[in-house]
């Protein structure tokens, strides 16, 4: 055998099964002793590979694994009641100054100059830890955008505005590496004071710049309190409980409707955009709970030229899975022609046509026998659909009066079903979810 070969089979035998003996002469010959041994292994490799032209590829559904593992998984409704609190920047900079005017020089220092040079230099690190660390847990434990539910994703952008969110956050980090590098440089310049005045100078030189950039860069963390105040009073949304969007144009009734509905209180004025935000109440029909939405009245214009509160409503038709409960005024009293209600339904409706709906005409007390038509209004239309529009509303719309009480338990009857059959369309859903995920 060679001594190549012979090496070769001396390595693949375990280390923990080899012992050198001694022979006679001068050489170690191997001795085979088995012994039980123990194999600790942290973590396998469980990448396959392909042979492709003589090389090794890594197989493309490894790839797709780690892909998945190093992508961060979109967050589910809920994000804004996680937001950690905020503290106003005033409080911050106080706390943080009493703390580290707290801090004394390590024991055992005899020399008054190495003492305070200590001391300085501790005290300097003390006041740019204790503003760095908060700065930092904001900006790590507010999500980051895109990973948000889409619909909280919209409410962000309607509520705060494009980009300012991100913004704030930036400044909170342009903040945090300000202060860090401010302190480590006047800290190192304290720690090399030649006497204990010149380090008492540079410790009060070190608190009162990071004072001062804090107190002028600090905004961004009242701006910060401010969003998560804002954030943390949006309504939760529950997507596995069936949920009633009440939609129409502004001042049709749909807040009034809500309060008859469920248990929330919207404001109600006879005036265009009362509803300001997203409403939340609860329903409670047959031992069962239900969500229903107030959403903001929707006007006859292109996407556009639409106002945020519009794109609120289009937000949760859009993003969440609800059932509609579309209101409409036939009477003139919402300032708006049934002839541009008309429009604005029939767009709505083609756009959210995978809805489960409901049609209600409200105020259906103050309906006359003939239509209401306003002076923009073209009354030699041919358009049959919407004369008939005009005097009844759409096919199999419900008449209602809150006022009269007209319609309404009939209504709640209608809406028990129509939720019914949203928690049936959503446990459907939920099935399918559930079958894609198991693995073949």
């Amino acid at each position: 055998m060679s001594g190549t070969s012979g090496l070769l089979q001396l390595w693949q035998v375990p280390s923990s099964s080899l012992f050198f003996g001694r022979s006679k002469g001068l050489y170690l010959v191997p001795v085979r002793v088995m012994y039980p041994m123990s194999c600790f292994c942290k973590q396998m490799q469980t990448t396959t590979y392909a042979i492709v032209k003589g090389s090794y590829v890594s197989n493309p559904q490894n790839q797709q694994e780690n892909k998945e593992k190093l992508t961060p998984k979109v967050e589910n409704v809920g994000a804004f009641q996680k937001l950690p609190m905020v503290m106003p920047s005033v409080d911050i900079l106080h706390s943080a100054l009493r703390k580290a005017k707290r801090v004394s020089p390590t024991k055992g220092i005899a020399n008054a100059a190495k003492r305070e040079r200590n001391k300085g230099a501790k005290q300097i690190d003390a006041l740019m830890k204790e503003l760095a660390v908060p700065l930092r847990t904001y900006k790590e434990n507010f999500p980051n955008k895109k990973y948000l539910h889409p619909y909280e994703r919209s409410l962000i952008e309607l509520t705060l505005g494009d980009g300012n969110y991100e913004d704030v956050l930036g400044k909170l980090e342009a903040l945090r590496k300000k202060v860090v590098s401010v302190g480590k440089e006047h800290a190192s310049l304290c720690a090399k004071s030649l006497s204990k005045r010149e380090a008492e100078e540079r410790l009060n030189e070190g608190l009162k710049r990071i004072e001062e950039i804090f107190d002028g860069d600090g905004k961004a963390v009242d701006e910060l309190l401010n969003i998560a105040k804002t954030l943390r009073a949006m309504p939760v949304v529950d997507l596995e409980t069936p949920t009633l969007c009440l939609v129409g144009a502004p001042n049709v009734g749909k807040s009034s409707l809500v309060r008859v509905l469920s248990t929330g209180k919207p404001e109600i004025c006879n005036y265009p955009f009362t509803t300001r935000g997203i409403l939340m109440g609860h329903i409670n029909l047959s031992y069962q709970n239900f969500q229903v939405t107030d959403t903001p009245g929707i006007l006859r214009r292109a996407d556009e030229e639409r106002n945020n509160l519009e794109k609120l409503t289009l937000a949760v038709l859009t993003h969440l899975p609800t059932a509609v409960l579309y209101v409409h005024d036939l009477s003139g009293e919402c300032g708006m022609s049934p002839s541009d209600q008309f429009v604005i339904y029939k767009e709505m409706r083609e756009r959210f046509s995978s809805h489960i709906w409901l049609d209600v005409v409200s105020k259906c007390d103050l309906l006359q026998a003939s239509p209401v038509i306003f002076a923009t209004d073209d009354c030699n239309v041919d358009n049959f659909e919407l004369v008939r529009y005009r005097k009844m509303g759409p096919d199999g719309a419900l008449n209602v009066s809150v006022k009269n009480e007209i319609g309404l338990h009939e209504l709640k009857k209608r809406v028990y079903e129509l939720l019914v059959s949203q928690s049936e369309r959503i446990k459907n859903q939920q099935s399918k979810e559930e079958e894609l995920e198991v693995p073949s």
